[in-house]
Formats: structure tokens, sequence, C-alpha cells
């Protein structure tokens, strides 16, 4: 499985600075199918917030930046990222192949991270996982942020990689705007399960670890019960701030898979 083989190519050679790969969260308030998810409360702390606090510890990562709209009701999450720290970028409401682009463009980043705002419990080391692929491999995009060619992933942990010149290829040759508005559509459909054949890129995936390896397992946020699933593991974990997958999935075990 070419997914599983970390071949050689010309990037390898090259020593990747940190600064240039940055994680845009993609983010806004006015959800259509849950509107103020990511600004819920999950213990204390707002989704968004949370989704911060671990991102944060992917030590392969240069620039976190929260991609939002120009819309009166997102200015909430101007005011969160100026107090974790990070950079804000307000663009498009639905051209989001435009708001990533200009949130990254003449800024030296080579490859994109891209997370919805709806995965409140990303693991770091899954993300450098698939950095360390994404960069020897030297694909066009990458991802584990679930399932993706049966790689094993629970739905919501990872995140997608792409890099910018496939990114600006999209942005200058992209017309359809269904395919704007949906950015991961440029290179693969998760539904239909099938890649973009227009532009030709290349695709690929790490293998999830055994331990935490459960597909049928959905992490992230699109309607409220998956908010009251979250809301109970942070509740439950509020004391041990770095509480990994493994730990979720013992948690999750315990508490519905005996019952």
């Amino acid at each position: 499985m070419e997914e599983e083989q970390f071949g050689k190519s010309s990037i390898t050679q090259q020593i990747m600075s940190r600064k240039q790969l940055a994680l845009i969260i993609q983010a806004r308030v006015n959800s259509t199918r849950f509107p103020n998810k990511v600004i819920s409360d999950l213990s204390g702390v707002t989704l968004i917030e949370r989704i911060l606090q671990r991102v944060k510890k992917v030590k392969k990562i240069g620039k976190i930046i929260i991609a939002t709209t120009k819309r009166k009701d997102d200015d909430i999450l101007v005011n969160i990222a100026k107090l974790n720290k990070v950079e804000v970028f307000r663009g498009s409401e639905n051209d989001l192949v435009d708001r990533y682009y200009q949130a990254i463009k003449g800024k030296n980043v080579s490859h994109i991270l891209r997370l919805p705002a709806d995965n409140p419990i990303p693991d770091p080391r899954e993300y450098n996982r698939l950095i360390n692929y994404h960069l020897k491999m030297d694909n066009d995009f990458s991802s584990n942020i679930c399932n993706f060619k049966k790689n094993g992933y629970p739905d919501g942990i990872g995140v997608e990689i792409f890099n910018f010149k496939a990114i600006e290829k999209i942005w200058n040759f992209q017309k359809n705007n269904n395919f704007r508005e949906h950015v991961t559509l440029n290179f693969y459909d998760y539904n239909k399960k099938k890649p973009y054949s227009r532009f030709n890129f290349k695709l690929g995936t790490v293998k999830c670890p055994k331990y935490i390896s459960r597909p049928e397992m959905v992490l992230d946020v699109n309607y409220k019960k998956d908010l009251l699933l979250i809301r109970k593991i942070y509740n439950f974990f509020k004391k041990n701030k770095d509480f990994s997958i493994k730990d979720v999935i013992n948690w999750y075990d315990r508490n519905y898979l005996t019952k």
C-alpha cells in the first residue's frame, strides 16, 4: 500500500522550517446545521478554545490562523484569537477557497493544514505523524481527519494538509461555486469516496495506529447530540488537560460499550 511507504523525494532532502507550515482553523459562528457550536461551552471553555489548547502542542506547526468571515457575529472569534495569541483572517463567507488562499498569501507558507472548527479533540501526535508522511511523500493532499482510504482513523482527531501550489491552482482555475465553498472537494469527495480528477493531485494517508483505530467512532460536532458527547468527555477529563485519544476510547468503552 503506497500510503504506508515513506518514499524518498526532493523535499526529504530539505529542512522544512516550522514557519512554512500553517494551520488554518475554518470557523464561523452562524453555522448552518448548528449555530453557535464553535463557542459552545466545554467544561468552562469555548469549543474553539479547546481546539486551540490542543493544536498549540503540535510541534511542527509554525503558525495558527483562525479564518472566519466579515460578519458582525464573528467578531467574537476575532477576540478569541487575540486572547489566545493566534492570528486571525477575515474573508469571504462562502468562497472558502479564496478565504484560505488570502489567509496565507505572501506569508512564505508552503503547506496548509485545514481543520474545521467542529473537531474539538485534535491529537497532536497524529498531526505530527501526518505532517511527516505528507512531506516525505511530497503529496499535494494528505488526510487522517477520518477513515480516509480505509486508514482506520476515528472521525475528528486528525487533519488535512495540502501544499500552497495546490490551493493557488484551485484559486486560479476553479470556477464552480460548490467547489469553491468546499475546499476539500477539489481533492477528494469523502461521501462518494472518490478523488477529484480535474487537477490530478497526488493524494495519500497514513495507517492509524492499531491502539486507536476506531473508524466507526465520531468525535466531531455536527449536531447537538455530538456536542453532548464531547461535553461529557471534557467534563470527565477536566483535571487531565493532556488526555489522549486512547484515554477517550477507554472512557467511551467503559461508558457505552459495556451497557
